[in-house]
């Protein structure tokens, strides 16, 4: 049953940063705080803020873009540690992609999200 369970978890990741899997409702969740936070004009410890996509990824919507913790035990951020995983979304409140800082080639960088 255990492997069972295993392989169900892993076929509803939306999204897998590093080991961390995110469901599209975890996802969801993250982008809908985040996008609230900056509509409203306001931050936790300084999230959301602009993104400036340095690495060059190729999201599939416009910019400007906003990054905003995803945290990986499934609590929406709430200005503690932001860990290594960020949702990004865009100004219209379209999500781009997850991006994390675990496996990228300097500790400010980012790779994309699988």
């Amino acid at each position: 049953m255990f492997q069972l369970q295993e392989n169900v978890e892993r076929a509803s990741c939306a999204y897998t940063c590093g080991s961390h899997c995110y469901t599209s409702s975890a996802v969801s969740a993250a982008q809908a705080e985040g996008y609230s936070l900056y509509k409203s004009g306001e931050t936790l410890n300084d999230y959301p803020h602009v993104y400036h996509d340095y690495e060059g990824f190729d999201f599939s919507v416009s910019g400007t873009y906003y990054e905003f913790p995803i945290l990986s035990d499934g609590a929406v951020y709430d200005g503690g540690s932001p860990g290594a995983d960020r949702v990004i979304f865009n100004t219209a409140d379209k999500l781009a992609g997850l991006i994390t800082h675990t496996g990228a080639s300097s500790s400010s960088g980012f790779v994309e999200c699988t």
